[in-house]
């Protein structure tokens, strides 16, 4: 095996930690809400939790990262992870299953923020971009399988058991990064703790439009995601009459969509133009969202053509996470656990927030769930416009 292979399987095990909180947890979400009394509302608050927690804690492990290395950070983030499911499984009630999910997620971050400062540590350009894509193939089994998973370990055992389940996968990653996963970060090369650098450097991030941009980009097109996650589960067993098992062989079918796209972006990036695949690509993205919006709105209700176009408008994605994920780093390698954690909480909070802000809306129907991933392609598309624009003015500054 290649080395180049090597560190894409590891990593993206690593990486799939903090998403398997939530893919097989999604099928059980109905189940969850009845049992401790809980509402439509609250059990997406787990999810939204979930997002703001993982979101905020990037900040804290990409600095951390930057000055001790990359695996002391990790194999912490991963005990902390542990010790949230754990809480979880255990919880008597909503208030405690919510408290015991952010835990979970100020844990999980560590295995989403780190590995992409690792990628940035052993490489940039295209070859990044391929290791990136290959990582998210091995992410990919996550959305496609865990649901699976999720909704036989509830048939089974209940739902409790889930939580069970990801605290076997936390101590499989804690020995994944003792034993495989070398450190990246030479101590040469580590930045001592210095509160000004760090505000130094948190200003040149935030004052770059350019990186700005395309995290917004990535972040919007994330919220439409986050959205669906918080509210499919309820419309498709409750408005389709779809069982968990059903359920979750719908979420592969979208899952796949984006995964299956995104081993395209490298190849695309190379080929076209890293700048003209997110241009694209966002424009797709945004035609199909709205196409399902027309539809909706006018009384089409149909299962299969929701997931078709949905199964559409996650490919774009696909193409634009992965790639505007690496061009926001690329200017920055000398603060990347900085711009990884500052991209990667941005990202996570805008999609938890719009979750939040969403959740009143949400009825069981189609309509709210559609109207609010067509908010977030027209946002996404904006940033991606007003990206454009500042990397005009920086190429005409430069010649």
């Amino acid at each position: 095996m290649s080395p180049f292979l090597r560190s894409a399987i590891v990593l993206g095990l690593l990486c799939a930690t903090g998403p398997l909180a939530i893919d097989m947890f999604l099928p059980a979400m109905p189940t969850i809400a009845e049992n401790l009394g809980g509402t439509m509302a609250g059990a997406q608050l787990t999810i939204s939790a979930y997002f703001i927690a993982y979101g905020l804690a990037q900040m804290v492990y990409g600095p951390v990262a930057d000055v001790v290395g990359r695996k002391p950070p990790l194999i912490a983030g991963l005990v902390l992870f542990l010790v949230g499911s754990i809480g979880c499984a255990l919880a008597p009630d909503m208030n405690w299953l919510v408290a015991a999910r952010v835990v979970q997620a100020l844990g999980g971050a560590a295995a989403m923020v780190i590995p992409r400062a690792i990628i940035r540590d052993m490489h940039t350009g295209p070859q990044a971009t391929r290791l990136m894509a290959l990582v998210m193939l091995i992410i990919s089994v996550s959305p496609m399988l865990a649901p699976l998973i999720g909704s036989g370990i509830v048939a089974i055992s209940g739902w409790r058991a889930i939580f069970g389940a990801l605290a076997l996968v936390a101590l499989m990653s804690i020995a994944i990064t003792l034993l495989m996963q070398p450190e990246t970060l030479a101590p040469e090369k580590r930045a001592p703790v210095r509160l000004a650098a760090l505000s130094r450097g948190i200003r040149t991030l935030l004052r770059d439009p350019v990186f700005m941009g395309l995290t917004f980009v990535g972040a919007f097109g994330m919220a439409s995601f986050f959205v669906f996650l918080a509210s499919a589960s309820f419309v498709y067993t409750g408005h389709y009459g779809l069982t968990p098992t059903g359920f979750s062989l719908a979420f592969a079918a979208n899952a796949a969509g984006f995964f299956s796209a995104s081993q395209l972006a490298a190849r695309l990036g190379e080929k076209f133009g890293a700048e003209n695949v997110v241009t694209r690509a966002v424009s797709g993205f945004l035609g199909f969202t709205l196409v399902l919006l027309a539809l909706v709105w006018f009384g089409v209700d149909h299962f299969a053509l929701l997931v078709a176009l949905l199964i559409c408008a996650n490919a774009c994605l696909g193409l634009v996470i992965p790639t505007a994920m690496v061009m926001a780093l690329d200017d920055h390698g000398d603060i990347a656990g900085l711009a990884s954690s500052l991209g990667g909480m941005l990202q996570m909070m805008v999609g938890g927030v719009m979750t939040i802000l969403a959740g009143p809306f949400f009825d069981g129907t189609p309509l709210p769930m559609v109207a609010a991933i067509a908010l977030a392609a027209v946002l996404s598309f904006a940033a991606m416009r007003i990206t454009d624009t500042a990397r005009g003015r920086r190429a005409v500054m430069v010649a």
